[in-house]
């Protein structure tokens, strides 16, 4: 698994897994943007059912200009995960540099009512090197 999700980190027997990868078709260097598509696996080892209520990154741009983004759910949704069951979905991010780092938290909810944060490890954004 670590080979596919080279970062990850648990809180309270919820594991969240990240892959991250550049695109250089979504990408324009020229015009100052970058673009990453990161894939986000959340696994929950716990014996209780858990809901996802809400996402919290952090971004930090190359220059060290970090931006913080809150919301509900991940891609519109608000997934419940059953015991030993996982989750995954697929987003990205644009930055003006061609490198920075992501991290976060996401807020879950289990069956008893109990809310926690569970964390999202940081990740780095690096584009390849362009020869010039």
């Amino acid at each position: 698994m670590k080979q596919f999700f080279p970062h990850a980190a648990t809180t309270d027997g919820v594991t969240v897994r990240v892959a991250v990868s550049y695109l250089p078709e979504q990408s324009e260097p020229q015009r100052g943007r970058w673009f990453w598509a990161y894939h986000i696996r959340i696994e929950n080892e716990s014996d209780r059912t858990i809901q996802l209520l809400t996402r919290h990154w952090v971004i930090t741009d190359g220059r060290g200009a970090r931006h913080s983004v809150e919301g509900e759910g991940v891609v519109g949704e608000q997934p419940l995960i059953a015991p030993g069951a996982s989750f995954d979905y697929v987003s990205g991010c644009p930055l003006q540099t061609p490198n920075g780092a992501m991290q976060g938290s996401y807020r879950l909810i289990a069956e008893d009512g109990s809310q926690f944060d569970a964390a999202i490890p940081k990740f780095a954004l690096l584009a390849p090197a362009v020869e010039s």
